[in-house]
């Protein structure tokens, strides 16, 4: 648990088992065996260790904050040579990371949303490149087997002047913070399982 709490750069305090009952914090990572019975707290179990880091951080938020956020998997992505890449969930940034491989994007981005439930789920892709953004759209509603909303953005003036030229791709994760937070046409996707 520890490894992986790091690894997300989440604060965290350690605890035994016996020391759970005195706990006043929202949330318990700890095994199976290890619960006790009359335990008040959210729990989370170990079988999580063997999901996407994201998820992770997703399920975590899911449980400590599903009261003041809208229950939503938002996804911004604009496409290019290093596709950006920025997820929201439950009002909270989960992810920020660049891709340079489609196919790598489109198994990441069904792993996501697979792993995360919504009412919403959101996918808002840039217009700047569109013969990319089609291909994104359409590998995505190939590859994951439910539906989604997607929309193509507007992402003129998305591309923030950085010093150092892009540093690590900052500029395209930037780009999809925007495009997440813009509005385009929205369209309802369903899977191509279901449609034939």
């Amino acid at each position: 648990f520890s490894q992986v709490l790091k690894t997300l750069k989440l604060d965290y305090e350690s605890l035994l088992p016996d020391q759970i009952f005195d706990y006043d914090g929202d949330l318990v990572l700890m095994t199976s065996s290890e619960t006790p019975k009359d335990i008040k707290i959210q729990v989370l179990y170990e079988d999580i260790l063997d999901l996407e880091p994201t998820v992770i951080k997703g399920l975590i938020w899911q449980k400590l904050d599903t009261a003041r956020y809208p229950d939503e998997l938002l996804i911004g992505i604009d496409p290019g040579k290093r596709i950006g890449l920025y997820i929201y969930y439950y009002g909270r940034e989960i992810e920020n990371s660049l891709y340079v491989s489609v196919p790598d994007l489109i198994s990441h981005l069904v792993r996501i949303l697979a792993g995360l439930r919504a009412k919403k789920k959101i996918v808002k892709i840039g217009n700047g490149n569109m013969k990319l953004a089609k291909k994104i759209s359409n590998l995505l509603n190939l590859k994951y087997c439910s539906d989604f909303l997607l929309e193509f953005v507007d992402e003129s003036k998305t591309s923030v002047k950085i010093k150092n030229y892009n540093q690590r791709g900052k500029r395209d994760m930037l780009s999809a913070k925007y495009i997440s937070r813009r509005d385009g046409r929205r369209r309802f996707i369903l899977p191509l399982s279901r449609i034939g």
